[in-house]
């Protein structure tokens, strides 16, 4: 489906795991040159996009620190862990011919700009991909937070968030066959039935200032585009639904 998208400035939340695709641990570059491709042919249609990304295939902060790590060292970590990503994707990007920069919310200049958030909305207008990395800054804080964070401001439209399942659902789909995917689901519901959009923090933020989230999957190919462009996939999670 093409034609008019249904946004214009999109924000959209990478897990770290979809870097390392069926691997357990690290990089997997098929995977993210396949990732890279998707942004693309959104960005190719005119679409102002960031992304912000997680670091789960390299450290998970929160785990390591149930294992006996001081969180805040492990987070620090696993923040440094999104940089290696965002650097992955940014190559693969412009292998596409994609513009791009790479913004970090802790200082490395050698590496990437700072987060500043003129300049990150200069950079979309100038039809590039902005890649934030690591989260907030700061440790507690996961990176749909972030997303969030981000989206509100560099004023995207919406969040699009890519998982391994087809939406939000009334309960977990591998544990739950006969779940049922929702379509449309008001913010309210989601709280109500706690059924894990995001993390709350990030969840309460969207919902405080009336943020659509799109929940889908992102192994299906093409289907960042379809949620751009307003096909009927995943999930829409937002105020005036349900």
């Amino acid at each position: 489906m093409d034609g008019a998208p249904r946004w214009k400035r999109v924000l959209l939340k990478l897990s770290g795991e979809a870097f390392a695709g069926k691997r357990e641990f690290g990089l997997d570059p098929a995977v993210i040159r396949y990732l890279a491709g998707e942004i693309a042919r959104v960005h190719n249609a005119g679409i102002e996009m960031a992304v912000v990304v997680g670091g789960g295939n390299i450290m998970r902060g929160a785990l390591a620190a149930e294992a006996g790590m001081d969180r805040v060292a492990a987070d620090a970590i696993g923040m440094l862990a999104t940089v290696q990503n965002a650097l992955a994707l940014q190559d693969a990007l412009e292998k596409l011919q994609v513009d791009t920069r790479v913004q970090t919310a802790v200082q490395m200049s050698n590496f990437a700009e700072p987060f500043i958030r003129r300049r990150a909305i200069r950079h979309l207008e100038k039809r590039r991909v902005v890649i934030l990395a690591a989260g907030t800054g700061n440790p507690y804080f996961s990176t749909d937070t972030a997303a969030v964070l981000r989206a509100l401001e560099i004023k995207a439209e919406a969040v699009l968030k890519a998982t391994n399942v087809d939406g939000v659902y009334s309960a977990d789909p591998h544990q739950h066959p006969e779940a049922r995917l929702f379509r449309e689901v008001s913010y309210d519901y989601c709280l109500e039935h706690h059924l894990g959009v995001m993390d709350m923090t990030a969840f309460a933020l969207c919902a405080e200032n009336n943020l659509p989230i799109v929940v889908f999957n992102l192994s299906r190919e093409g289907n960042v585009h379809r949620a751009v462009f307003g096909e009927p996939i995943g999930t829409v999670v937002g105020r005036s639904t349900q």
